[in-house]
């Protein structure tokens, strides 16, 4: 079964991991058809095990001895990562103004009814959410510090750990390598 997986803590703050030794700890894992996109910790794979939460902590145990540090790791279907791409909770409208960007926040499960109240009373002028399944959706219409803190509150309010990437990213991964 064919898996993207979304690791964290790849290739930020100071912990560099290359593409081909990424790419080396997957095949490791006896994983097939591994490729890397892009140095942010986006890999996609072939494995027997039609079990992601298995295949979550495989990863995560693995990388953590092999790297040093935790890394983890939120999978997603082919089917499932083609229904995120396709998603488009704020309307094409919002994505206009010069600066707004839209992250797509992968969680392993998906939050409960306090967490979502949370994240959305986060919302302001500058920052839109949605929550969808195990996704959070975030308009973010400034780049600066800001923007991280905000990242970090995301985070607190979901109570669980998160990454995210920009929606480009995760549409370029959906058109080059997920067959329906």
């Amino acid at each position: 079964m064919k898996y993207v997986a979304f690791l964290r803590a790849i290739n930020v703050g100071g912990r560099t991991v290359k593409m081909d030794r990424l790419r080396s700890l997957f095949e490791e894992l006896r994983f097939s058809e591994v490729e890397t996109f892009i140095a942010s910790g986006n890999v996609i794979f072939t494995a027997a095990s039609p079990s992601p939460k298995a295949l979550e902590g495989r990863i995560e145990e693995h990388l953590q001895q092999n790297l040093g540090h935790a890394v983890p790791t939120f999978l997603r279907t082919p089917a499932e990562l083609a229904d995120v791409a396709r998603q488009r909770p704020f309307g094409k409208v919002e994505l206009s103004p010069k600066g707004a960007f839209l992250y797509v926040g992968f969680l392993k499960e998906a939050p409960g009814a306090a967490a979502k109240r949370r994240v959305m009373e986060l919302s302001s002028e500058t920052n839109a959410f949605h929550v969808r399944s195990r996704e959070v959706y975030w308009l973010c219409r400034e780049r600066s510090m800001r923007a991280l803190t905000c990242m970090a509150r995301l985070e607190k309010a979901l109570g669980v750990p998160v990454t995210f990437r920009n929606r480009t990213t995760v549409v370029k991964i959906a058109a080059r390598h997920v067959r329906e």
